[in-house]
């Protein structure tokens, strides 16, 4: 049986070097189930993610400011990793060797650490060491060559995927592997993780295409980019827009029925260009004669794949959400109120919670400092001296 709300990850220490977005954020996925990640930061430059999006990646840490530049303060953090299980990272590749802040260095003083390096392009190859973003490595995995409705439609999303996709959730899949086998083997493991190569392996889509057809079609042309008019949004009367996903001959069968035009049946996934733009034509007569709430009305309780296009807001207020648990707010000190959604991840005997807002910079420094056995006046002296604040 269970034991009620037992994080699965309790006990579990994490260091926190990283900045921005895709360490922090996939440091917090593992602080949301349980483990005690101590977000370290430069006393001068710090994580200088704008204060909105760090108050919503940094949530269930600690903060600790740490001069790793000085000896001091590499020593500190060589105590620190003795009793952590993981480090996690986000230097240009050879920045924390420098600091003294690398895995050889580290794991020297605990074997069975689990350090995990995330940059754009890895640690080797010839991008190593080049500068990029989200969008950069987009576009060298193949991925925002894809995005859009067309080669002179090119289009940008605000949701981070090479970041987030290739960044943090590949990241804490090879931080829980290393976990699991460093508790059976006594030995922890370096693990380089490339943005670039996490979301390329996740272009699995437009891979299928490419060996179908030995290439990818152009944005916007491929199934599910806009290539069949069965599949995407269509603005309403009063300019919202309705999402129709009716891929299976069932649910067109059931959308053709709602909108009442059984002329389109046989139209369904033609491979006629012309008669799926004709298709597309028609769909959006249809829809854009009435208003968004009159579609949700027809389609309520159909089997058909099709569902409104929301707003963030109103995705926080939407019943489906509210039911599951994942809307959440709170107030920050500092940031003021904050909405967050919760952890994605349900499992049983474990209920979620922010205990932690997220940290201000070395919020937690003198109490991570005295747990890790230094005296008052050894923190004393770190503080005075500008190397733990």
């Amino acid at each position: 049986m269970d034991t009620p709300n037992t994080a699965p990850l309790a006990g579990v220490r994490i260091l926190d070097l990283s900045r921005l977005l895709p360490g922090p954020l996939g440091a917090q996925y593992l602080a949301d189930l349980g483990a005690d990640v101590v977000k370290i930061e430069d006393p001068r430059t710090g994580d200088y993610a704008p204060p909105p999006l760090r108050a919503v990646c940094n949530r269930n840490k600690r903060g600790l400011r740490l001069d790793l530049k000085h000896p001091d303060g590499q020593a500190v953090l060589a105590v620190l990793a003795r009793d952590a299980h993981v480090v996690i990272e986000s230097f240009r590749p050879g920045v924390a060797a420098r600091l003294k802040a690398d895995y050889r260095t580290l794991s020297r003083h605990n074997p069975k650490l689990v350090y995990c390096s995330i940059t754009g392009y890895g640690q080797d190859g010839p991008q190593r060491d080049a500068a990029g973003h989200d969008l950069n490595y987009a576009g060298y995995a193949g991925v925002a060559d894809q995005t859009g409705c067309g080669p002179d439609q090119p289009a940008l999303s605000n949701l981070p995927m090479a970041d987030i996709l290739g960044g943090s959730l590949t990241a804490v899949m090879g931080i829980l592997a290393a976990l699991y086998d460093a508790q059976r083997s006594g030995r922890g493991r370096y693990v380089d993780i490339a943005i670039a190569d996490g979301l390329l392996a996740g272009a699995v889509v437009s891979l299928a295409t490419l060996n179908a057809r030995g290439d990818t079609r152009p944005a916007g042309a491929d199934t599910l980019s806009g290539g069949l008019a069965c599949y995407g949004q269509y603005r309403t009367q009063d300019g919202g827009y309705l999402a129709v996903a009716a891929l299976e001959p069932k649910f067109w069968a059931a959308l053709c029925q709602r909108l009442g035009r059984a002329d389109l049946l046989p139209l369904h996934r033609s491979d006629d260009a012309a008669a799926q733009a004709h298709l597309r034509r028609e769909l959006q007569r249809a829809i854009g004669a009435r208003p968004l709430a009159h579609w949700l009305a027809v389609f309520d309780g159909a089997d058909c794949c099709v569902s409104p296009v929301l707003k963030l807001a109103q995705s926080l207020a939407h019943p489906q959400f509210i039911a599951r648990g994942m809307p959440r707010r709170a107030d920050h000190a500092v940031y003021g109120p904050t909405a967050h959604v919760a952890s994605p991840v349900k499992m049983s005997g474990f209920d979620f919670a922010i205990h932690r807002q997220a940290p201000l910079p070395g919020e937690h420094t003198e109490q991570i400092l005295r747990e890790a056995g230094y005296t008052e006046s050894d923190v004393a002296s770190l503080n005075g001296r500008g190397i733990a604040l």
